[in-house]
């Protein structure tokens, strides 16, 4: 007889890919989940998982068990839903990821008030700046700045931002205020470490230009550290409008005009097709947009 636990942690595991980190997504011990895996191939017959407490690796029996296992779970919690639901109310687990650094900023207070609206939704938040993969984290959905890998997955905009060229008074003082593309070239630049990352990207009569600064004084990959940099006057940087509100607004760091404007992305909500008929993630989706607003609260930058 399979129990719904037992499933529960072979699913877990698979997904997190290690009992230890099976048992984090759980919350319980890692032993209890061992058991409940142990308990779940003897039911089956069949070996599922060669495991560690630091990893497992997947038998072919396990990898064939693991998509009915997953759909049986995501059936049964969206079969509650859907009842919670027409009595009005939305409840169960909820599992996003979002970049850290948004997260702390801006989606953290918006799902503290829809967690105030749905007190009855159980929410795990993960928040890591490395791309996750929506279809083989366990995520119901994905905050995403700028483009999704997965394939086969459910896009929404949940709003446009818009990135800004700054730097501190006491850097444009001592280095001049670059007026054009082709002097923002000379500056010390502070960009992001990842591909492509020291080059900043404009738009200027429907062309795109590409610019990358003389001097890379800080490679960092993450933009709460990037825009400290640039208050510090160590150079310029280029970063979404969400990060710099607070320090434009304070005139902490100034916005630079070169006559073209920076190139922008999109916030995105994604989510698998099998989340499409989730009121959880409809619901999650139309709040986040209502917070955000439309232009985002974000990209008003009058000090």
């Amino acid at each position: 007889m399979l129990k719904l636990d037992s499933l529960a942690a072979f699913v877990s595991v698979f997904e997190g890919g290690s009992v230890n980190e099976g048992a984090r997504r759980l919350g319980v011990s890692s032993s209890a989940v061992s058991e409940r895996l142990s308990e779940l191939e003897r039911a089956v017959g069949v070996a599922l998982l060669h495991r560690t407490t630091r990893a497992v690796s997947v038998t072919e029996e396990g990898k064939a068990f693991y998509e009915r296992a997953r759909r049986i779970l995501q059936d049964l919690v969206e079969a509650e839903a859907e009842i919670a639901h027409r009595r009005g109310e939305l409840q169960g687990p909820l599992r996003i990821a979002a970049p850290v650094s948004f997260g702390v900023l801006h989606l953290g207070p918006a799902l503290c008030g829809f967690l105030g609206k749905h007190p009855k939704i159980d929410l795990t938040l993960d928040v890591e700046d490395k791309l996750v993969s929506l279809t083989g984290g366990g995520y119901d959905a994905l905050i995403r700045h700028g483009p999704v890998l997965d394939e086969h997955v459910i896009l929404k905009r949940l709003a446009q931002s818009r990135r800004f060229l700054v730097a501190s008074p006491a850097y444009l003082k001592s280095s001049g205020t670059p007026k054009s593309v082709d002097e923002l070239g000379q500056h010390r630049g502070i960009v992001y470490s990842i591909r492509g990352g020291a080059d900043w990207r404009f738009k200027a009569r429907r062309k795109v230009v590409t610019v990358r600064p003389e001097r890379v004084v800080l490679r960092v990959n993450n933009g709460l550290l990037m825009r400290d940099a640039a208050v510090a006057g160590l150079g310029i940087a280029l970063l979404p409008g969400y990060f710099i509100q607070a320090e434009v607004m304070r005139k902490k760091l100034v916005v630079i005009d070169v006559g073209a404007e920076p190139e922008g992305a999109t916030l995105y909500i994604a989510y698998p097709y099998d989340r499409r008929g989730s009121a959880k993630v409809r619901a999650l989706t139309q709040w986040l947009r209502n917070a955000f607003g439309a232009p985002a609260y974000w990209e008003n930058l009058t000090p």
